[in-house]
């Protein structure tokens, strides 16, 4: 204390001896007690968004991080995303029984995102999913879209399917990325029909040409892929 000056004295004194008022009655504001005294009995704040009252009601419950929305049924997506990891772990493997073959394997990559489960599909440098720059499958996409239909018969969660392209390494007057990209998903989603998967599952077919590449380079081979979206039931 011998080292601070007047001021500073000053401004501790008032922080341990506030001059806020707090009084026994009623302010009859609106505030954090809804005019009650904070002595009031069973009188609690409701400020912030953990804060709840024993017995809420729908309209008056603790809302979420954001204020807005209510809690999601945690039970009910628990078992969405047991379901969904079970589709991916029967695709990998990693059930102890996977049905796909090593050769397929190669092929696929999963993981697992806010919208779902995303099974990407991709060409490798000798091996691609298509017939040159064409959509036209190859044997190996069509034992591929036959072994997802198999696995994603475990399920009844709705399905995307996401068509992407590599970048062409010139100038084109008509560049095709946009189209081949569409036309490619939109064959998949025939596929997946004519092998026995239920049509009306099919929420959206988009074609994203080469705008999101999945390596540095936009002209690798990798970026020519498909991305299947065992899309979330909560969401």
């Amino acid at each position: 204390l011998n080292a601070t000056t007047e001021k500073q004295r000053k401004g501790l004194a008032d922080y341990f001896s506030p001059t806020i008022p707090i009084t026994r009655v009623s302010g009859g504001g609106n505030g954090s007690f809804g005019g009650d005294s904070v002595f009031s009995e069973d009188t609690m704040a409701k400020n912030g968004t953990g804060a709840s009252a024993k017995n809420p009601t729908e309209s008056d419950r603790a809302r979420g991080q954001t204020g807005t929305s209510m809690a999601k049924d945690e039970p009910e997506t628990s078992k969405d995303a047991e379901a969904l990891m079970e589709v991916a772990n029967l695709l990998t493997g990693k059930s102890g029984d996977s049905l796909v073959s090593e050769m397929l394997l190669d092929h696929i990559v999963t993981r697992v995102t806010d919208e779902g489960l995303i099974v990407e599909v991709f060409d490798l440098a000798d091996a691609p999913l298509f017939q040159g720059d064409t959509e036209e499958p190859t044997e190996l996409l069509i034992a591929l879209v036959r072994m997802l239909v198999d696995s994603f018969g475990i399920v009844t969660n709705a399905v995307a399917v996401n068509g992407h392209v590599r970048a062409y390494p010139i100038a084109l007057i008509e560049n095709p990325v946009w189209s081949l990209s569409a036309s490619r998903a939109e064959k998949v989603r025939q596929m997946l029909g004519d092998f026995g998967l239920d049509q009306e599952r099919v929420e959206r077919v988009t074609g994203f040409a080469d705008r999101s590449p999945a390596v540095s380079n936009p002209m690798a081979v990798r970026n020519n892929r498909l991305e299947l979206v065992l899309l979330r039931s909560d969401v």
